[in-house]
């Protein structure tokens, strides 16, 4: 299981300034006196071809109407372009729209690579430092929300006391456990107080081909914001991982990794009496101790995956080694399906 580490037990709308009249502060609201030259009036101006002007009064009655007209279509495409340029800069969400649909984009000019990819979605990955009576952890998660919603591997925050998050600019948050779904191995965690997240964007895990090219993104040993990228390996692999809460990383050494099986196989260690068994996406993307609950995303910047297992195979002095290029990732339509019941305090 792509493990975390444990370091010991320390631990309104807008509003439009519209212009004043262009001849505001006259005193009288006259209109400025006609060019030289002007038209000839009355009769001479009708035997000349040449339109009459129009009377004092009925311009003054006309051409506000015009000018206000023209000033709301001005305010309109001002508006509109405030609105584009605050969710541009900032992150945020323009008036109206709600907050838990703030998404991460990739720009067209970087679209299909790992540098776009990587600077839309990384704002929407947090490291996750979970402290239990035995010492603490630290895993990954992905921002689903921009009031807070965290969806990780229930791994990193089985059994844990205090929760706390670090985001991407440096900020830190304390969570709270919302819902757990042990046998996925998913859980929903939430930000106190926070909002204007940059939440990411949940694909679509059924269009996933083998050989698609993919992005990982998670805190590996604590490095927050490792990006590596790979290609799908596999679909729909069977693994195999420990249930029970009582087993999370911080009840064992730190060199250790989360315990998996796999084709009846065990690695990582033990998976204990109590296990459940998912379909999951394989990748070769590098992932390391810390990676669980990180993201698996695609070259359009979406998720596709919750990464939660790895192979480590063992030196010879028993220490464990990097990723080999044996991953696994839950698919995000098993999370896209399991919110509600996350939401609403536990699992499906």
């Amino acid at each position: 299981m792509t493990d975390h580490y444990r370091s010991g037990d320390d631990g309104t709308h807008p509003t439009h300034a519209y212009p004043p009249h262009p001849y505001a502060g006259s005193g009288d609201g006259a209109y400025p006196p006609p060019p030289p030259h002007a038209p000839p009036a009355g009769r001479a101006a009708h035997a000349l071809g040449v339109a009459a002007p129009v009377p004092a009064h009925r311009a003054r009655a006309k051409r506000p109407v015009a000018l206000m007209a023209a000033v709301a279509i001005v305010a309109a495409a001002v508006g509109g372009g405030a609105a584009t340029l605050v969710e541009r800069f900032t992150g945020g969400s323009a008036p109206g729209t709600p907050d838990d649909v703030v998404g991460t984009t990739v720009s067209q000019s970087s679209k299909g690579t790992v540098a776009g990819v990587a600077q839309a979605v990384s704002p929407s990955i947090v490291e996750i430092n979970a402290s239990t009576g035995s010492g603490k952890s630290t895993g990954s998660g992905v921002i689903i929300t921009a009031d807070g919603e965290i969806v990780t591997n229930n791994h990193v925050i089985a059994g844990a006391d205090t929760v706390k998050v670090r985001l991407d600019d440096g900020r830190a948050y304390t969570a709270d456990v919302v819902g757990t779904d042990p046998g996925k191995d998913l859980a929903l965690v939430k930000l106190r107080g926070a909002k204007g997240l940059k939440a990411a964007v949940l694909g679509d895990s059924g269009a996933v081909k083998v050989g698609d090219e993919v992005v990982a993104i998670g805190s590996p040993e604590g490095l927050t914001g490792t990006v590596t990228s790979g290609i799908v390996s596999a679909l729909d692999r069977d693994v195999t991982v420990a249930k029970d809460e009582g087993r999370g990383q911080g009840r064992q050494d730190p060199r250790e990794n989360w315990p998996f099986e796999f084709g009846g196989q065990e690695f990582n260690g033990d998976t204990g009496d109590s296990r459940t068994t998912y379909k999951a996406i394989q990748t070769d993307a590098s992932l390391n101790p810390g990676n669980s609950g990180g993201a698996l995303i695609d070259m359009n910047g979406e998720i596709i995956g919750i990464n939660s297992a790895m192979y480590a195979p063992s030196s010879a002095n028993g220490s464990t080694a990097g990723s080999v290029g044996l991953g696994f990732a839950i698919p995000v339509d098993t999370v896209k399906a399991d919110l509600d019941s996350l939401r609403s305090g536990g699992g499906s």
